[in-house]
């Protein structure tokens, strides 16, 4: 794996809406024939998510590669959404922007992230595994699983 040092993270703004939706329904497209259907995040309103979700975006000359969506609660950080660019993906973005959200936590005095992810994105389960993330609990989804997953941080 080729680490990319060329990338700059910026917030996103309401001028991102499509961008971020176009990289959303690119990086998922590959789960749809996996799951027989669009997963959730396809079929968001990212205008609406941004008024109420933070954002981050991971760039590379000037063009966007990668995101994280973000809420804070008071406890934890909700990772609500993680998409990096097919022609990106592999190249450590988003190891990177997990970073950037457990910095986020860290700076907010959370000393927790959560996520969830669909069982049958094995790859993503893996990613996670890898990242510290730990699984919580497994639910039935839409003829499927939900994996709920946390990772707590040293205080």
């Amino acid at each position: 794996m080729s680490v990319v040092s060329s990338i700059e993270f910026r917030p996103a703004g309401p001028a991102d809406a499509a961008a971020i939706k176009t990289i959303v329904r690119a990086a998922y497209a590959k789960w749809v024939p996996v799951i027989g259907r669009e997963p959730l995040p396809m079929r968001a309103d990212y205008d609406k998510a941004l008024d109420e979700h933070q954002f981050e975006l991971a760039v590379e000359h000037g063009r966007i590669v990668g995101l994280i969506e973000t809420m804070a609660h008071d406890d934890h950080i909700w990772i609500e959404n993680v998409a990096v660019a097919p022609d990106a993906q592999g190249r450590g973005i988003g190891r990177k922007l997990l970073d950037r959200a457990e910095r986020r936590a860290v700076e907010a005095g959370c000393r927790e992230l959560r996520l969830l992810t669909n069982g049958a994105f094995a790859a993503n389960v893996l990613l996670y595994r890898r990242h510290g993330y730990a699984i919580d609990r497994e639910e039935p989804f839409m003829n499927g699983t939900t994996v709920y997953m946390s990772k707590r941080l040293a205080p």
